[in-house]
């Protein structure tokens, strides 16, 4: 065969290969608050075990700065760090225009200020004229830049087993019959189980064990709808989970500065926002650098390793607790604390939002489907990463990211398409070569 025939043979079949992987589907798990390590039991996690023989598991997902739900969520879509999307915190406010985003439930949290500061994946989908199905995601029924999903059932507060196993035997349904091309689900009970019980506690373990039920009905389905050789499956979560001790490791602000100048704050807990006024803001500093358990940053001597301070809603002020410790104004004003006794009910005994890497904030990342590896085990990848992972099971390129292909590349099957790496403005940029 002469070369020229070797090569345009080679092309073709390049060509053909490139082409089924386009119409393969995605589905993708997005589990809230689901640490590293819930699933070290894998013998006794029948679901996740079957995922992990048949797929590909990392050690673990360093999530982004802070360790927060939402900052994550878009870091995973859009494999750009919390700086350059702008989402930067659950809670935020915008000293121009006076709105504040409320861990997106208030009205003024769908506003295209908050959301159109990176284009996030179904976003990208909808514009190449491909069809997303999204259930109770964050933020899928928000407009953004221009677009929304093809289908989103709106987040409502800890879906419940049944909506996870009803969302997913619908997007199954969707998928497999052409109707969507990708589907994405959020499950928030880990996060709330951790949260209200702490990670080492016996409701969290059952709350895995309900999960694990849930994939074993996911695997079984896939099995009988005969998708296994047409479908990607991607599972991760946003950050991990760590214990408070909150009745002794409490921060009060103001036992060490006035309130009262303080123009606006933003959340508790690991990491709050403060605004202060300007004629009190070098006192405010001095007094709060003084704090044991906690550091406080001026805006531009914030860590570059945060990949944060350049962040548009990034206050003047942010503190950042010590794994364990809890900031807020005074803890009399949280809930449920009764100023009587001092005798807390019904609050909190896990956290999430420390320094990022901070082993307990680690998260999983698990994937099984024809694009992937067969019981491969992966070094740790960060959540920036995972948008690109993303990209390659849908055959579409990725759009310029801080994410690093070399973290993931070793997890995909070899495949007809490679990834070319260029830089521009401290993005990556991502080429598609035959």
């Amino acid at each position: 065969m002469t070369r020229v025939a070797l090569n345009v043979l080679t092309v073709i079949i390049l060509l053909l290969s490139r082409c089924c992987d386009a119409n393969r589907k995605l589905l993708v798990f997005l589990i809230d608050g689901f640490r590293y390590d819930y699933m070290d039991d894998l013998q006794n996690l029948a679901g996740f075990r079957e995922i992990v023989e048949n797929g590909v598991k990392v050690d673990y997902l360093t999530p982004d700065f802070p360790s927060l739900s939402y900052p994550n969520y878009y870091s995973l879509m859009t494999g750009r760090h919390c700086e350059v999307h702008q989402m930067t915190g659950n809670y935020m406010w915008d000293k121009d225009t006076m709105k504040e985003f409320l861990i997106g439930t208030n009205p003024d949290s769908r506003l295209p200020m908050w959301w159109d500061g990176s284009e996030p994946l179904w976003v990208t989908m909808q514009k190449l004229g491909k069809r997303v199905y999204m259930y109770y995601w964050p933020g899928c029924e928000v407009t953004i830049l221009g677009v929304q999903p093809a289908f989103c059932e709106e987040y409502v507060y800890n879906p419940s087993e049944k909506n996870l196993i009803d969302s997913m035997e619908n997007a199954l349904n969707m998928l497999k019959s052409d109707k969507a091309d990708m589907a994405g689900i959020y499950y928030e009970k880990i996060d709330v189980e951790g949260h209200h019980f702490g990670p080492h506690s016996p409701e969290i373990q059952r709350a895995i064990r309900s999960l694990d039920q849930a994939f074993q009905t996911l695997n079984q389905k896939i099995k009988e709808k005969n998708m296994r050789d047409d479908i990607n499956v991607v599972l991760f979560s946003d950050h991990g989970m760590t214990d408070l001790k909150w009745m002794e490791k409490v921060i009060e602000l103001d036992n060490y500065i006035d309130m009262t100048y303080i123009i606006k704050m933003m959340d508790r807990g690991p990491v709050v926002s403060l605004w202060p006024k300007q004629d009190k803001f070098e006192e405010i500093y001095q007094n709060l650098s003084t704090v044991d358990n906690m550091n406080v940053y001026k805006k531009q001597e914030i860590p570059d390793r945060f990949h944060y301070k350049n962040g548009r809603f990034v206050s003047t002020l942010t503190l950042v607790a010590e794994p364990g410790w809890f900031i807020t104004e005074n803890k009399a004003k949280l809930p449920f604390w009764k100023n009587g006794t001092e005798e807390a009910e019904g609050w909190q005994h896990g956290w999430h939002g420390y320094d990022n890497e901070f082993m307990d904030m680690r998260g999983f990342f698990l994937a099984q489907g024809p694009d992937f590896k067969t019981n491969f085990r992966a070094g740790p990848i960060r959540t920036v990463d995972v948008y690109n992972v993303l990209c390659k099971t849908l055959g579409i390129e990725p759009l310029p990211n801080n994410g690093s292909w070399s973290r993931v590349e070793c997890m995909m099957r070899s495949s007809a398409v490679r990834y070319d790496l260029h830089f521009v403005n401290g993005l990556h940029l991502f080429s598609v070569v035959l």
